[in-house]
């Protein structure tokens, strides 16, 4: 398929634009200029924005799931988390004697005891000991996600669970899934999580140009995530897929398995979110299980609602155009940001409902409603002060 049918010239054009500030412009005038000129994008103005792309990925494969095949789940920040996680366990192994305990162990593991809990191993839970690789940490990022996806995913869809049913459901096993990474003896780190990075792949994570090849990544990765999910739903997997929104019962009658269409659209959308979730990681610096707590996913929807769902282009605009209200509302104001989302999501909802995306649409038609009527005034206008003709009775014809 050409990239013209793929994409519309709009659509080529902001692409473009907005990769090219974000691959090329931001990182070069953070690594061209000093600290002290005005064009000095900072490192952590890069981190941040990073954090706001991992959103963004994120908010897409919320998107492939709701927007185009009504699959409304409350439960892909675990997805997000559980890729999180597998890249921070190799990170966490490569911090080595620099901790504060100065072992070959993460901190968490001395201060637990764990030397005593698994002494074979000296202290390294059997589980961790394959993550001092990173090609095991990277592949884990994908088949790890993908197989909760899949087992969950196909006892959901062969018992034909759909609508607020499956919602809850996914939000049942995020919540469920939060418990068990709270618990220290789980051997994730318990409340406070994986931090204290170190370095990745033998480079500081905290010099700058470590920080730009992440930022540089996380941007490539939104962008395939972007054109992967434009193709797949402009192929006849796609009109399906929307079939399926629209009216699944109508599909089934076609012949159609719709549950092996949605277990594939479901697994697909939780490696999404856990690869944004693994470069989310050493960016922010802290993978803990607050990210994947219930509100988490539920703010996640509000992206998608927020920029449009069912466009693509929207669920980005809605994951940063959100997260840097929030960042700004936090930091001015922030017993009230819960306020500030829950307005912002019944505003959407009520008065835009297509999102930030639809607002041009939604007002071109208020144009053309608006002339329409003032040609009909007109027109009735015209019609009230036009002469009416005298007939004369008594005149025969």
């Amino acid at each position: 398929m050409s990239m013209k049918r793929l994409l519309s010239k709009p659509e080529i054009f902001g692409l473009s634009l907005g990769f090219f500030v974000v691959l090329v412009v931001m990182p070069g005038l953070n690594a061209i200029f000093p600290p002290n000129h005005p064009l000095h994008v900072s490192t952590f103005t890069l981190s941040l924005c990073g954090k706001y792309l991992c959103y963004a990925v994120l908010a897409l494969s919320v998107d492939l799931l709701w927007g185009y095949t009504g699959l409304l789940s409350l439960g892909q920040c675990l997805f997000f988390s559980l890729g999180g996680y597998a890249l921070g366990m190799y990170l966490m192994l490569k911090i080595g004697p620099r901790g504060q305990y100065h072992a070959n162990l993460p901190d968490f593991m001395v201060f637990l005891e764990f030397p005593k809990r698994f002494p074979t191993t000296g202290g390294l839970p059997p589980h961790w000991i394959p993550f001092q690789h990173f090609w095991f940490a990277a592949a884990a990022v994908i088949w790890v996600p993908a197989l909760v996806a899949t087992i969950f995913g196909f006892l959901a869809f062969r018992s034909r669970i759909k609508g607020v049913y499956f919602s809850i459901l996914t939000q049942a096993l995020t919540y469920a899934a939060s418990l068990m990474f709270f618990r220290n003896d789980f051997t994730f780190g318990g409340n406070n999580g994986l931090t204290d990075f170190k370095e990745i792949l033998g480079f500081d994570l905290n010099a700058p140009g470590t920080q730009r090849g992440l930022f540089i990544a996380t941007g490539l990765l939104l962008l395939a995530s972007y054109m992967l999910c434009r193709w797949l739903t402009t192929t006849r997997f796609g009109k399906i897929q929307r079939a399926i929104r629209d009216s699944e019962n109508r599909v089934l009658f076609s012949g159609y398995a719709t549950a092996n269409f949605k277990l594939f659209v479901f697994v697909l959308a939780a490696v999404i979110a856990a690869l944004g979730g693994a470069l989310f990681v050493p960016q922010v610096g802290i993978i803990n299980p607050s990210e994947m707590a219930t509100d988490k996913s539920l703010e996640a929807v509000v992206w998608v609602a927020v920029g449009g769902r069912g466009t693509l282009i929207g669920p980005i605009l809605g994951a940063v155009g959100v997260n840097w209200l929030k960042s700004f509302a936090t930091h001015r104001a922030p017993e009230y940001w819960l306020y500030i989302l829950g307005g912002l999501f019944i505003v959407m909802t009520l008065f835009f409902p297509k999102g930030i995306v639809g607002i041009p649409g939604q007002v071109r038609a208020l144009r053309r409603r608006w002339s329409s009527s003032r040609l009909i005034r007109t027109a009735a206008q015209s019609a009230a002060v036009a002469p009416v003709p005298v007939v004369n009775p008594e005149k025969e014809p």
